[in-house]
C-alpha cells in the first residue's frame, strides 16, 4: 500500500508540474513527453533497485548518466533542464523512499512549487535576452551598445560579443536588455497626437548608413 500511494503522489506531483506548470507556459508538447517519461522510469528503476545500502549512489548514478543525454541530443534551454531535472528529482524522491512521510511530500511539493515560483511570467517580465546577428562589424563595444538599445528599444543590461567578421562585415551577438514599461511605451504616442515622427538619425529603418540596416537572422 505504501508502494502505491508513493507512485500515486509521484504522478501527481510531476502532472502539476507538466500540465500545470510547464506546458501552459512554453508549449513545447515534445518536452511533455520527455518529463513524464524520465520521471516514470526512474521511479520505476529507483524502486526495483533501490535499498538502504546502494540508494545514495544509484541517485547520484543515475543523475550522472541522464546528464549525459543532454550532451549527445538536441540542446535545450537552461529553464527547460531545469524542468527535466525536477522531473528527475520527483522520481528519485519517491522511487527511493520507503513510505510518504511528511518530509518526502514536503519536498515534492518544494520541487514543484520552486519551479513555479522561479520560472513564473511576472518574475522580472521586462528582461530579455536574445542572439542577434548584425549585418555590421562592430569593433566599438559602445557604438554596439548604442545600437542596440536603439534597434531593441530597451535598455542593455549585457552584450557578449560572439565573434565579428571582417570580410562578410557581420557581428554575433548576445544581448540582455530591459524593455520599457508598456503603459509608458503606450503613452508616448498619445503625446504627440496619435503620430510618431521616425528620426534619421536614431531609427534604423530610416537610416541608411551601414549602422541602421539592421539586422539579419
Amino acid at each position: 500500500m505504501d508502494r502505491l500511494l508513493l507512485v500515486g503522489a509521484d504522478l501527481v506531483a510531476i502532472s502539476l508540474l507538466t500540465f500545470a506548470v510547464y506546458f501552459p507556459r512554453h508549449h513545447r508538447r515534445d518536452l511533455v513527453a520527455a518529463f513524464l517519461g524520465v520521471n516514470v522510469g526512474v521511479l520505476a528503476v529507483a524502486m526495483v533497485l533501490g535499498s538502504t545500502s546502494v540508494g545514495i549512489g544509484m541517485g547520484m548514478g543515475l543523475f550522472g548518466v541522464l546528464s549525459i543525454i543532454r550532451l549527445r541530443s538536441y540542446e535545450i534551454a537552461q529553464h527547460e533542464i531545469a524542468y527535466y531535472f525536477s522531473a528527475l528529482a520527483l522520481g528519485l524522491l519517491t522511487g527511493l523512499s520507503e513510505s510518504l512521510d511528511l518530509l518526502h511530500t514536503g519536498l515534492m511539493v518544494l520541487v514543484v512549487a520552486t519551479l513555479y515560483a522561479g520560472d513564473h511570467p511576472r518574475l522580472f517580465p521586462r528582461h530579455r535576452q536574445r542572439e542577434m546577428r548584425l549585418d555590421s562589424a562592430y569593433t566599438d563595444e559602445e557604438a554596439l551598445r548604442s545600437h542596440l538599445e536603439v534597434l531593441l528599444g530597451g535598455r542593455v543590461l549585457n552584450l557578449s560579443v560572439k565573434g565579428i567578421d571582417l570580410v562578410n562585415d557581420t557581428t554575433l551577438v548576445e544581448v540582455r536588455y530591459v524593455v520599457p514599461n508598456a503603459s509608458r511605451a503606450a503613452a508616448k504616442p498619445r503625446q504627440s497626437g496619435g503620430h510618431l515622427h521616425a528620426d534619421p538619425h536614431t531609427d534604423p529603418r530610416t537610416d541608411d548608413s551601414p549602422r541602421g540596416r539592421g539586422v539579419r537572422a
